[in-house]
């Protein structure tokens, strides 16, 4: 009847054809009384998969109330989106309470009296963890489901504190749930939303089965300069000797600065530009590419050399080679990014430079080249980094990546171990993206001499 207003109730829309993976995941939650982990390949359709799983719950179990907590303000904005592709009408608590916390609170009512059927609030972790939202939480209705996007962070003491035991319905959904050294934060992941549904839905398996794009893998093997090697040695010489004193990382806390200092003279190295130069003067007419400059050195900082990096590489690409690109960082205002992935889209923009801000949850299909400048050990980084490039897109039928890979100086026997275990750290990732590139037997011969150079062939 026109003119009567639709209410906001989960309906899968009419058009979405769930694949079989996600038709499992959703049986297997519910057969684990509504608790569990989805482990999915970054674009493999985690968040539809929870939103049918919503759905289902409202279908099955009388679920009143959705909560989708996630770590920024763009993923908010695109969770609201696919909500509403549900039927739903959700509220966005994020940034100022004034502008939430009086709709929540009278939808909250209007739930409970029975005047409303289904109440949807979408949120970053900063605001669920606030006062303002957490003494909300037991107003909620029962039952209600509360979905952990990028769940991973979930394990932070902060994070682990603000998750109430009234909720009833759990669901946590990220390509890699587990904690990077912190089995201590992943355990309590899994005690609260559940253990790793089946079926785990791999990079391998999304490629298979179509829902990524096939790639193209090209290592870029990247020398120190002599000022740099130099520091290199002074610091693997250290590291040798606290090793040799007391044990690995979590055993002695003086190797964890030197480490990062290391990682950081790797990230930065000098070499990386002049790299980059030679590659993209013959790539001047592409388009649609991301250039990943270093993310700092610890999980939630960016460093001095990373946004010196930035810098560097605008200035390189823009000004220098007249490659038409924008920076996209933490501090780029929510606006300016829709703009800037419009003008991505449509090729006007030919390429973003980016750090960090790129890794978890920015949907940027369109991407068809990255070229990874800097990247930390931690799997979930690079993981979630090939996924980004992997998406679907109508004009994409392959991605490409340019990956450099900082070559050690020479060293001598006193810190040759010490490079082979250093090495070995860089070498997994480059295992993890070679191996299922088109092109892996290519690929796996660029670092060959280096493998066997630092006997690392095992890898």
């Amino acid at each position: 009847m026109t003119g009567v207003e639709k209410l906001p109730l989960p309906m899968l829309p009419a058009e979405l054809k769930l694949r079989g993976y996600q038709e499992q995941a959703i049986q297997n939650w519910l057969r684990n009384q509504g608790k569990g982990t989805l482990k999915m390949a970054t674009g493999s359709g985690k968040t539809i998969t929870a939103l049918a799983i919503a759905t289902q719950a409202y279908q099955q179990l009388g679920l009143k109330a959705l909560i989708v907590v996630c770590p920024y303000r763009h993923l908010v904005i695109q969770w609201a989106r696919e909500c509403e592709k549900f039927g739903l009408q959700p509220i966005l608590a994020f940034e100022s309470v004034r502008r939430w916390q009086g709709q929540l609170g009278s939808d909250l009512y209007s739930v409970q009296a029975g005047h409303q059927p289904f109440l949807t609030v979408v949120t970053t972790n900063a605001t669920f963890m606030s006062d303002g939202f957490q003494s909300q939480l037991t107003y909620f209705p029962e039952p209600t489901l509360l979905v952990g996007d990028e769940a991973h962070n979930f394990g932070s003491n902060q994070l682990v504190r603000s998750l109430p035991s009234s909720i009833r319905y759990r669901l946590a959904l990220s390509a890699t749930p587990e904690r990077y050294f912190d089995e201590v934060g992943t355990a309590e992941l899994y005690e609260y939303f559940g253990p790793v549904l089946e079926p785990e839905f791999t990079l391998r398996d999304a490629i298979l089965q179509g829902a990524l794009v096939h790639y193209l893998y090209y290592p870029i093997l990247v020398s120190l300069t002599e000022r740099e090697a130099e520091r290199y040695t002074v610091l693997a010489k250290k590291i040798r000797r606290l090793i040799g004193m007391g044990g690995l990382e979590d055993e002695n806390p003086a190797l964890t600065p030197l480490l990062l200092e290391r990682s950081r003279l790797i990230g930065s190295a000098a070499n990386k530009i002049e790299a980059l130069k030679n590659l993209m003067r013959d790539r001047l007419g592409t388009s649609h590419t991301l250039f990943y400059c270093g993310d700092g050195t610890v999980e939630d900082a960016v460093s001095a050399e990373s946004r010196r990096q930035l810098d560097v590489v605008a200035q390189l690409l823009g000004r220098d080679l007249g490659y038409r690109i924008n920076t996209y960082t933490a501090e780029t205002p929510l606006e300016d990014r829709t703009d800037l992935h419009h003008l991505f889209e449509s090729g006007e923009l030919q390429g973003l430079v980016a750090i960090r801000c790129l890794d978890e949850g920015v949907d940027i299909p369109a991407i068809q080249t990255a070229v990874i400048l800097a990247s930390s050990n931690n799997p979930r980084q690079f993981v979630q980094r090939r996924g980004r490039i992997l998406r679907r897109h109508p004009h994409k039928s392959r991605a490409t990546l340019f990956d450099m890979i900082v070559v050690p100086p020479e060293s001598d026997s006193d810190t040759f171990e010490i490079d082979r275990q250093l090495l070995r750290r860089e070498l997994v990732r480059f295992v993890e993206f070679a191996d299922l590139a088109d092109n892996a037997g290519e690929a796996r011969l660029k670092l060959l001499d280096l493998q066997q150079h630092y006997q690392l062939l095992d890898l």
